[in-house]
């Protein structure tokens, strides 16, 4: 099957390409080859050397290198490729294209070629890392070569890049980029430099912010089936592809009628028939974060230049895609090493760095997890560097310690130094003894704590009741043994499970180990695993949310079985937009009411109107935006079924006049918009909202303040958005 590229250069004919380049083929006579070929360059040792480029349809090219000759014919489309015989590490040689004129490329060493890709942490340049002063001063490495790529994306593959090698110097590391050379690859490519004793050539194609999928090929989106919608999707917008030739003919034949239609009706006079639009489907990328974007920029115009193998640096603009990102990782391997004609060449990685992203911790837990589940793929490896970030800076200094760890891996797992450790103690399996856990590692020789004190982040979960708890955590040999008073029957544990995770267990290389979690968590509900007082409570109300209306119908309705007192009233509530992780709120009052019927949600039939303070307010969130504590003053109420203004006619303090908030003021009859509001009003915060529960759908929920509009979430209309939405109503009963 072809590929897209060669799909690319077919639709490219002689006449259409003398359009792109602004001549004519003739003027463009003579061989020429993409700017990945330049004075100073590394080729690739051990292995046939790709050398490609353009010539007139029909030319004879031949190419010579150390003694090497290889020839052939320039297509009718303008293209030639050779490859030459597998060179052995030296240098420095010449390398000589003849055609109709001669090119010579001078000074051209023979050794190991690393493509360094990926987002800021692995563009971050060596002038503005952690001791860059001495790095750039003794950066007079004439066997270490740069290519540094230009930021570029476009919608379609690209052939070339405005770029040249350049020898390692003060000067040339510092040139470029944020603050020169990528950091990482520059430390990656010493390291091997000092190991292997051969002429190291690092490409630099890196760009800050950017998505994964920007990077990827099609051929990486085909190669997984879990991503085949997406791989669907840049079919469709690919001009090469069956796909975008059928839609854009069904498109062109409905235009056709519609012009036919449209002169139809000026001829009678008439009212036209509306202009179909352009299928925004059918459009290439048309943006930096795309998918195929930034591939097409820049990697395809270095395909298929011979290369040792990549090393990939990102993840932090993917951090909520939780383990759909290694199905992303897998695409990108896949379809780099498809285009680089199918070799498995080495592919290792960062796993990114703690930091305090705000939002649930456990999101960035789960994309270490993703991480580490691509190193299935074959000829991988994982840096974790947990040890060495920064949780205030998402872009840590240390590059060094980063760059050299990748070449560790590079040189026991490419390399063959066999004797050298090059990841840190890896889970392996989970036994259960009774009343501990022990959890054994695989790359465990002398396992450790790295700062000498108690191991830290271990948790483990109880059989039986409550979350996950804090752990005692003692190294046995190649085992860590957990136990925890809280959680006499344990039966899973997890290890690092937080954005903030800094953990201090290390094996005798001084390498970290990475987050992961084993076992199996019991069934319990989020209520029950995160709210323990919620225990002495009694299930009043259970209500789905994706069945408001007009008429309420409770999935538990239990107000007829609830005849004792209570002293206190409880709400939880779970919202799980579809693109997001789940969120949870729980808040118990003293009690407003003694009338059960009342504390559901406030139709007309339950009698419901309640605008008031709120006393001894508990509140439990994952949301970062609400505050959260026991015995909380300054809570307020606003349940009704009323419309509402924004006059703070109860002057509740802090509360505006001006927009919809902790402070409204109900009014009209009473079947209206409606209101189900708690609110911290000390923290000028809604705890939670449900409103216009009358439109179904197009309801009002939300947790915490509404980042934009009204903090109360009036007029949010966002209902549909949640793929779960559930409310519990509960009470105390008195003595509990």
């Amino acid at each position: 099957m072809k590929t897209r590229l060669q799909l690319f250069w077919g639709w490219v004919r002689p006449g259409l390409w003398s359009l792109l380049v602004g001549g004519s083929v003739s003027a463009l006579a003579g061989v020429r080859l993409p700017n990945v070929f330049s004075d100073h360059m590394v080729l690739q040792r051990g292995q046939p050397i790709n050398v490609w480029g353009w010539a007139a349809p029909g030319e004879a090219v031949s190419v010579q290198f150390n003694g090497q000759v290889a020839r052939t014919i320039a297509t009718p489309q303008g293209e030639w490729k050779v490859a030459l015989p597998a060179q052995p590490a030296g240098g420095p040689f010449q390398l000589v294209v003849q055609g109709s004129n001669r090119i010579e490329f001078e000074d051209v060493l023979v050794g190991e070629v690393w493509l360094c890709s990926g987002q800021s942490n692995m563009e971050m340049g060596v002038a503005v890392c952690q001791g860059a002063d001495a790095a750039i001063a003794a950066a007079n490495l004439p066997h270490l070569r740069l290519l540094m790529v230009p930021n570029r994306w476009t919608p379609l593959p690209q052939t070339n890049i405005d770029a040249a090698w350049k020898v390692c110097t003060p000067a040339s590391l510092k040139e470029g980029g944020w603050g020169g050379f990528s950091a990482c690859a520059f430390y990656f490519g010493r390291k091997l430099h000092t190991e292997l004793r051969v002429p190291i050539g690092l490409i630099d194609s890196t760009w800050g912010g950017t998505r994964i999928e920007s990077w990827t090929p099609p051929e990486g989106f085909a190669a997984v089936p879990a991503l085949h919608e997406e791989y669907t999707k840049v079919r469709l917008a690919d001009p090469a592809s069956a796909e975008h030739e059928r839609a854009l003919k069904d498109f062109l034949q409905t235009t056709e009628r519609w012009v036919a239609d449209a002169r139809g009706a000026l001829a009678q006079r008439g009212v036209g028939p509306a202009m179909p639009t352009f299928p925004p489907a059918l459009l290439p990328p048309h943006d930096l974060q795309q998918a195929t974007a930034l591939f097409n920029g820049m990697i395809a115009p270095l395909c298929p230049f011979t290369l040792a193998g990549v090393i990939w640096y990102q993840g932090e603009s993917n951090l909520n895609d939780g383990m759909k990102y290694a199905d992303r990782m897998r695409a990108l391997i896949r379809g780099w090493r498809q285009l680089w004609g199918g070799r498995e060449f080495p592919f290792n990685f960062v796993q990114i760095a703690p930091f305090t992203y705000g939002g649930r911790p456990e999101a960035e837990a789960e994309l270490w997890e993703a991480q580490s589940a691509a190193t299935s793929e074959p000829h991988t490896g994982m840096a974790v560097i947990n040890d060495v970030g920064d949780l205030h800076d998402i872009h840590p200094t240390d590059k060094t310690t980063v760059g050299e760890r990748l070449a560790r891996i590079a040189l026991a797992k490419t390399y063959g130094q066999s004797d050298l450790e090059y990841s840190g103690p890896v889970f392996h399996a989970l036994q259960l003894e009774g009343h501990q856990l022990r959890v054994t590692f695989a790359h465990a020789a002398g396992l450790a704590s790295r700062d000498g004190q108690p191991l830290t982040w271990f948790e483990v979960i109880d059989a039986d009741r409550g979350g996950f708890v804090k752990a005692d955590a003692r190294i046995e040999g190649d085992a860590v043994v957990l136990t925890a008073a809280a959680a006499p029957r344990p039966v899973a544990m997890r290890f690092a499970w937080s954005m903030l995770a800094e953990p201090n267990l290390m094996n005798g290389a001084g390498l970290p180990a990475s987050a992961f979690r084993a076992g199996k968590v019991p069934d319990r509900d989020a209520l029950e695993m995160h709210v323990p007082e919620a225990g002495k409570y009694q299930l009043v109300y259970d209500l789905d949310l994706g069945q408001l209306g007009r008429e309420i119908h409770y999935a538990v309705d239990r107000s007829a079985a609830i005849n004792q007192p209570f002293d206190r009233i409880a709400y939880f509530l779970e919202l799980q937009p579809k693109n997001g992780a789940a969120e949870y709120v729980y808040v118990s009052v003293k009690a407003f009411t003694d009338d059960v019927k009342k504390i559901g949600v406030p139709t007309v039939p339950s009698g419901a109107r309640f605008q008031q303070n709120l006393e001894d307010m508990n509140v439990v969130s994952n949301v970062k935006r609400v505050a959260t504590g026991t015995g909380l003053s300054g809570g307020n109420l606003e349940f009704w079924p009323n419309n509402y203004g924004q006059n703070n006619a109860a002057r509740v303090p802090g509360a505006s006049s001006q927009t919809y908030d902790f402070g409204d003021e109900p009014a009209g009859a009473p079947d209206g918009y409606g209101s189900m509001q708690i609110h911290n009003h000390d923290k000028h915060q809604t705890i939670f909202a449900i409103n216009n529960w009358n439109a179904g759908t197009g309801a009002d929920l939300g947790i915490g303040n509404q980042d934009s509009g009204n903090p109360d979430w009036t007029f949010a209309r966002n209902a549909e958005s949640f793929t779960t939405k559930r409310l519990r109503v509960l009470v105390r009963p008195v003595g509990n």
